[in-house]
């Protein structure tokens, strides 16, 4: 039996990665397994020609082969050895992670509905939507928590890659959703969403 694949996809600091959080703990580590977009991101300089580069809110930023690749070998039950992201040096680690395939995969990523050969693995899609200012706020007091930025170098990446991009690549997806959430309404708890979308893993896994 194939696993269920599920992919959360909204804008950066949208509130995806907290709902596929819930889900995990929902469903459980014998049950499901996270596989992040953003642990297939090119390093800056060690790139193919055409991909990479500075801007990690476009398409060409993600290694959308290997994901795939690696998601279609989970889904047919088999384990691979994921690659890892370092945030602060903009490149991937030297160590990989063993990952085995479980009944519920869950795909997280701001891009994974705007690539079709990634939705094609997809049995069920959502995307989680919040406003500009809200999706800001956040991403700034995470990047300079989290991720070693300044402030201003938060502020400036917002204006020039992440807002733009959002509204070329990340928004346009979301007609590709099977199911449209609104994380302000939700609160950050998803108690409604959350019931919904495991009812329809139930399903798909019957």
């Amino acid at each position: 039996m194939t696993a269920t694949v599920v992919g959360i996809s909204g804008g950066s600091c949208s509130g995806k990665s907290t709902l596929t959080q819930l889900l995990f703990e929902a469903l459980g580590p014998d049950q499901c397994v996270i596989l992040p977009q953003d642990d297939y991101f090119f390093g800056l300089g060690d790139a193919p020609q055409g991909k990479g580069g500075p801007n990690f809110d476009h398409p060409n930023a993600v290694d959308f082969e290997n994901l795939c690749e690696q998601l279609a070998q989970l889904k047919n039950g088999q384990a691979i050895d994921r690659p890892l992201y370092d945030f602060p040096t903009h490149m991937p680690k030297a160590e990989t992670r063993r990952t085995e395939s479980r009944p519920v995969i869950l795909v997280d990523g701001i891009l994974i509905l705007q690539h079709r050969p990634l939705r094609e693995l997809l049995d069920l899609s959502i995307f989680v939507e919040c406003d500009s200012d809200t999706r800001f706020a956040r991403r700034l007091e995470r990047d300079v928590r989290e991720r070693g930025r300044s402030a201003q170098s938060v502020r400036e990446q917002f204006a020039n890659q992440v807002g733009p991009m959002h509204d070329l690549h990340v928004e346009p997806s979301k007609s590709h959703a099977d199911i449209v959430i609104n994380s302000q309404q939700c609160q950050s708890h998803y108690e409604q969403p959350l019931r919904l979308i495991l009812s329809k893993i139930s399903v798909q896994n019957q």
